[in-house]
């Protein structure tokens, strides 16, 4: 491809890319096609429209999709494992009865959602609030109040994660594509998380329970259910656990910042063995065998129930991975295209700061089509290369990484299987949903861009 040179206008490039948009969320949308078929569909006739030429189409996809799988699968499928054990062996349960010791049942809700945000590091946000509902139920159940006060801090704590922290696909793949340091991004994203999900979950949360009462419903739980061990884990075990992926993480980050300020040598062996055990992938594999060891053989379970318990964690996460991969397929043709290029230029001359583009994209995505995984990963690979033309720092980077993730959450609503998921599970009707969900994800969403932005300003 090195030979061949656009020939296309960039009125032309931006009008493929507006009928690719168009074309993938009619697909998605109208005629109900899967979200994987319907990105490499649109990235092969992308492909084809924009004149690449014949030969290099099949290779640009490809290279785009496992570009993007080699950063995110493993991480993602390391991330199920971890969180399928931590919910097998009754860690959850554990570390939520003694959140709830620790405030009291006048600040339940505020301890579900703490638990919710720790277990939401690993765990999936449609697989984690299927795993507290449960707990959610019981809990409810006992302490009265309505549903809501109790649900939404819930679901909004695994919202906040799924949707600013590393390992989650979206994040993950955003940083691989802008080039951020994920350490960085999993720092400052917790810092993004913390506060949003306190302001637009727990305390909105609080005050619609208030204004809308809502019976418990009577399902005792979310869909099938793993049985727990009748003598769960400590709730230290289970946190300390959670943390060690991001201890070792953060290390690598240190070990960065210390070699870009010259106080260790960045060529010596041991930074570099050092580095590797801190990098993301190795951070969780480590921390699932340690689980494997913890969880499961300490604990009198054998090597072939461990085994199946993992196998099982697998298959609800392989249509997350494939999305992504074709999402990353996608941006891949916008870039090889010239296409990102052409949208970078446009945008440079409405004079829009990179990161407020990036939100705005990733926004339009978003309300539009619906999964935010798709929002984020399309809408980094059309700013990657403005991004990249400029000179930003890493916290600049990691800031952009967080306003795209930011927009890929705004305004959940009907195309959105989340809306479905906790109105369905909540026992609220579509206008309900809409008055507190919906709301609840547009106040994450404007809530995160503002820190964002900040970090952004002064770094």
């Amino acid at each position: 491809m090195n030979d061949w040179v656009q020939t296309l206008s960039a009125g032309s490039l931006l009008a493929i890319a507006a009928g690719a948009v168009a074309v993938l969320l009619f697909l998605i949308i109208k005629l109900r096609v899967h979200a994987f078929l319907a990105l490499v569909l649109v990235s092969l006739l992308t492909a084809f429209a924009t004149g690449i030429p014949s030969a290099h189409v099949i290779p640009t996809l490809t290279e785009g999709f496992g570009s993007t799988l080699g950063a995110v699968a493993l991480l993602v499928g390391l991330g199920a494992m971890l969180g399928r054990l931590v919910e097998v062996s009754g860690g959850a349960q554990a570390l939520t009865d003694a959140l709830i010791r620790k405030f009291g049942e006048h600040r339940a809700p505020f301890a579900l959602g703490v638990a919710s945000l720790i277990f939401g590091f690993p765990i999936f946000f449609d697989a984690g609030f299927v795993v507290m509902l449960p707990i959610l139920f019981t809990v409810a159940r006992r302490l009265g109040g309505g549903i809501l006060r109790y649900g939404l801090p819930v679901a909004g704590a695994f919202s906040v994660m799924h949707i600013f922290v590393p390992p989650h696909p979206g994040p993950v793949a955003a940083t691989e594509l802008l080039g951020a340091d994920v350490g960085l991004v999993v720092l400052l994203g917790l810092v993004i998380a913390i506060p949003t999900w306190y302001v637009t979950s727990y305390l909105f949360g609080i005050w619609v329970g208030k204004k809308i009462v809502l019976p418990v419903r009577d399902i005792l739980a979310g869909g099938p259910q793993a049985e727990h061990d009748e003598n769960p884990p400590a709730a230290r075990t289970v946190i300390l656990l959670l943390l060690l992926p991001l201890v070792l993480i953060f290390m690598n980050t240190g070990l960065d910042t210390a070699r870009a300020a010259g106080w260790v040598d960045g060529e010596a062996e041991w930074f570099a063995f050092a580095r590797a055990i801190g990098s993301t992938p190795v951070a969780l594999l480590i921390t699932v065998f340690v689980a494997i060891y913890v969880l499961g053989v300490r604990r009198g379970r054998g090597p072939d129930v461990v085994e199946k318990l993992i196998d099982s964690a697998l298959g609800p996460v392989c249509a997350i991975i494939l999305i992504t991969g074709a999402g990353g397929m996608f941006g891949g043709v916008l870039r090889a295209s010239g296409i990102g290029d052409a949208l970078s230029d446009a945008l440079g001359d409405l004079g829009l700061p990179v990161i407020v583009a990036a939100y705005l994209i990733s926004t339009a995505l978003r309300v539009a089509q619906g999964s935010a995984t798709v929002a984020l990963i399309t809408a980094a690979g059309l700013v990657q290369p403005a991004v990249m033309l400029a000179d930003f720092n890493a916290v600049e980077l990691a800031a952009i990484v967080l306003a795209l993730a930011a927009g890929s959450v705004f305004a959940s609503h009907v195309n959105d299987s989340g809306f479905w998921l906790v109105g369905r599970f909540l026992g609220m009707d579509v206008k309900t949903t809409l008055k507190t969900w919906t709301v609840l994800q547009t106040l994450i969403s404007l809530m995160g861009f503002g820190i964002a932005a900040a970090m952004f300003a002064i770094a």
